[in-house]
């Protein structure tokens, strides 16, 4: 059986998720706005992640009887200082959702909740995925520098496709 402990505060990870998604969702705006579409469909495609990872909490919650309680999510920011500033608080962003999913995975260890101990790895190491591939594009941009370089990642970041980027 799950604590109630763990029930709220998977709870309040699943409203963050949601916050992550509508926060990708604002960026993805960004960078439409700035006429930077792969970008835009980069952000795009990591919005409907973080709504897929909302939903992976939800459904722990469902299979292990609990209820789910979707709370408000905050109004994204909209104005950045060029896509290198966006992708640094992206990563700065993943470090927060990183130590959240840390610290509910010390909730479980102290509860000896071992399903979602389970549940949580995949999270655990999705995080070390998410802020690599964050870090690999600040690197590329602040190796670039350029507005060309910046069209040429730009095309770049419009071809990831699926769950495997």
């Amino acid at each position: 059986m799950i604590s109630k402990k763990m029930v709220a505060a998977i709870n309040d990870q699943i409203k963050a998720e949601f916050d992550s998604a509508f926060i990708y969702l604002g960026m993805s705006a960004y960078f439409e706005d700035s006429d930077l579409p792969g970008m835009a469909h980069w952000m795009r495609k990591q919005y409907e992640e973080e709504v897929e990872h909302a939903e992976k909490f939800m459904d722990h919650l469902y299979e292990r009887g609990a209820t789910v309680k979707i709370q408000e999510v905050a109004k994204p920011k909209e104005k950045y200082d060029g896509p290198l500033d966006v992708f640094k608080e992206t990563l700065k962003h993943e470090q927060h959702v990183t130590a959240l999913i840390h610290k509910l995975m010390d909730l479980a260890v102290e509860e000896k909740d071992y399903a979602t101990q389970s549940m949580l790895q995949w999270f655990i190491d999705e995080q070390v995925e998410e802020e690599a591939s964050v870090t690999a594009i600040i690197k590329s941009l602040e190796l670039l520098g350029g507005s060309g370089g910046i069209y040429m990642l730009d095309r770049e970041l419009g071809r990831r496709s699926g769950d495997d980027d």
